[in-house]
């Protein structure tokens, strides 16, 4: 049951990303009702089968100060989606400052990448253009959205219509 499940507020905006097991306890509780249940999937007690969820919303608005994503090593790896931003690769991966720190890089969101051990060896103390290197793609910082985006498989694509992706 590694599966997440999307949380919508009352207004069927996306909020959060849970487990099924926490989903479950709110929509037991009636905190939240289902949206839409992970087809052909139950959990099961001695007497009764309940569907798995995969969207719920909660019954009562929740304001949600935004605080942006934390800054961490799986969310900047989650953000360059495990590869490594200078050959495509996936193995052996390592966080590269841009702007080394010894030059006065900071340690941020713009200035972060993920790298195989290969290229950030090869790029050292230097900066991408100084040692030959070409990024794949401009460092940012992800917005709630593309945070959400990054939970999507192939068996939550109902997700994509209360993230912004389809109409």
């Amino acid at each position: 049951m590694k599966e997440k499940v999307l949380i919508l507020n009352q207004d069927f905006s996306a909020i959060a990303v849970c487990t099924v097991q926490k989903a479950f306890l709110l929509v037991y509780l009636e905190k939240a009702e289902m949206i839409k249940d992970a087809e052909n999937e139950v959990l099961r007690t001695v007497s009764i089968s309940y569907p798995v969820p995969s969207i719920i919303r909660l019954q009562r608005y929740v304001r949600v100060p935004y605080h942006g994503i934390a800054l961490s090593r799986h969310n900047i790896m989650r953000r360059d989606n495990y590869s490594c931003q200078y050959c495509g690769g996936v193995r052996n991966l390592t966080l590269d400052h841009l702007l080394p720190r010894s030059r006065g890089g900071e340690t941020q969101w713009q200035n972060l990448v993920t790298a195989c051990a290969r290229c950030n060896s090869r790029k050292g103390d230097r900066t991408p253009e100084e040692a030959g290197l070409k990024l794949l793609r401009k460092p940012a910082r992800p917005s709630l959205q593309t945070f959400l985006q990054f939970h999507l498989n192939q068996h939550n694509q109902d997700w994509r219509v209360y993230l912004g992706l389809e109409n």
